[in-house]
């Protein structure tokens, strides 16, 4: 398994098939709904904040195995964080995925997550990656819907034709 490729695809799989934090949220305290027009995901998220800490955190709807993967390990990295540890991993995560942030030469928070590193390399996979961290910032913001199309979002990021 030291193939990061093999890795990525383990992973991928993984929590495809058995997504952690995948259903609903009772008496949650913040929603948002998120949509790649791109590919056809649509994802719900719902969080219940104590005070400035993610309490519980729970996605549902339709995805591909890349978007829902990427939600399961988000829910499960930022479950007990603070709402300002969760917008730090936010950001790292996108510029990741977008290849902004060098993992080998810039610290970063991502743990695990960086097993998505590779996704900068697949163009028309970013935003299927970066769609649950849109949509949890958009929770976190009090936004109901997010798409990763929205111009007004400040998550929006172009990438080349994706």
């Amino acid at each position: 398994m030291s193939d990061p490729k093999s890795l990525y695809q383990e992973v991928i799989l993984d929590h495809n098939r058995k997504p952690r934090n995948f259903g609903t949220l009772e008496h949650a305290s913040h929603k948002a709904e998120g949509h790649n027009p791109l590919c056809g995901d649509h994802i719900g998220l719902a969080l219940k904040l104590n005070g400035d800490a993610i309490e519980g955190i729970a996605f549902h709807g339709e995805a591909c195995a890349i978007c829902k993967a990427s939600a399961s390990m988000m829910t499960a990295t930022v479950k007990g964080k603070t709402r300002q540890d969760a917008e730090t991993l936010i950001r790292e995560f996108r510029d990741m995925a977008t290849g902004k942030l060098d993992l080998q030469r810039q610290p970063h928070h991502l743990g695990r997550l960086a097993v998505f590193a590779g996704v900068r390399d697949l163009p028309v996979r970013v935003k299927c990656a970066i769609l649950p961290w849109h949509t949890l910032h958009a929770a976190l913001n009090s936004v109901a819907s997010t798409s990763t199309e929205a111009d007004e979002d400040p998550m929006h990021a172009t990438i080349g034709d994706a």
